[in-house]
């Protein structure tokens, strides 16, 4: 009989303690932990345990999905996100960068980088503004356009991919349950 079966602590030969323990994910790894290290806060944990599964799900989508379906288009993260974001504003396919910064949610040296870069490949360009001549906009070229309408059917695919664990209904309701708390989380009127 090991220790373990007595239903005294685990052999202290593995960093984890008992190996079965090493089936559950590492937030709820960390729960059990922090319950035993300080166990005031064991009825408080919760929200470590969610924002750390949001957070390694996060992880493994981009590494494991969104980062390979990138560069199998030959673009970063943020590159296709730029051009994405051009095809789906609609004809003419043209955005200031303040608008492109605001429908990316990435900084603005970060989108003047990317723009340069993908300028530089052909697949945007600056145009001059309709109604500003100080102002220029970004505009997507045919290249671009062919690229990324030519792709999406594949990325849309890897999306699903990544989340068929879950069933129609579960996806809607994580997605509803996540907008939620974005919102609360950002607006501070949804928390009072």
């Amino acid at each position: 009989m090991t220790k373990a079966s007595t239903g005294r602590d685990a052999p202290k030969d593995n960093l984890f303690g008992d190996p079965e323990d090493l089936l559950i994910d590492r937030a709820e790894r960390a729960r059990r932990q922090w319950q035993k290290e300080m166990p005031d806060f064991r009825d408080r944990l919760a929200p470590m345990v969610l924002l750390g599964r949001l957070n390694e799900a996060s992880q493994v989508m981009s590494r494991d999905y969104l980062a390979p379906a990138y560069a199998d288009i030959g673009l970063k993260t943020g590159e296709f996100d730029v051009l994405a974001t051009l095809v789906r504003s609609g004809p003419p396919y043209k955005l200031t960068p303040t608008e492109l910064y605001r429908s990316t949610m990435m900084s603005s040296g970060g989108m003047t980088a990317r723009v340069d870069k993908l300028e530089k490949a052909g697949l945007v360009e600056r145009c001059p503004h309709p109604d500003d001549r100080r102002a220029l906009t970004v505009c997507l070229t045919g290249k671009g356009l062919d690229l990324i309408k030519s792709k999406i059917p594949d990325y849309i695919d890897t999306q699903h991919a990544a989340v068929e664990g879950l069933t129609t209904e579960e996806q809607l309701q994580l997605s509803s349950l996540l907008e939620k708390l974005i919102r609360s989380a950002t607006d501070p009127l949804a928390k009072s």
